[in-house]
């Protein structure tokens, strides 16, 4: 992943000024935050950003794997 460093705020500036932060966001479609000078989070605009655009049936289907996945103990006991 290339990132560009106006694309980066630390996460103290993020939090002292969040209105920068969905701006660059939305500028650049997503940011990074450093904490302790390391890449550490991503803020990204779902405007803009069109793999968020998933229909009814894809968005089931990730629910439906995350519960599977968490759960897969149970899931497994129940099926003895």
């Amino acid at each position: 992943m290339i990132v560009n460093t106006n694309q980066m705020l630390s996460v103290s500036e993020a939090n002292q000024n969040f209105s920068k932060a969905t701006k660059l966001a939305d500028q650049n479609g997503s940011i990074i935050l450093l904490k302790n000078n390391r890449p550490s989070y991503m803020l990204i605009s779902l405007r803009e950003n069109p793999e968020f655009e998933l229909s009814d049936e894809e968005k089931i289907d990730i629910v439906a794997r995350r519960v599977l996945e968490r759960h897969r103990k149970a899931f497994e006991e129940l099926a003895k």
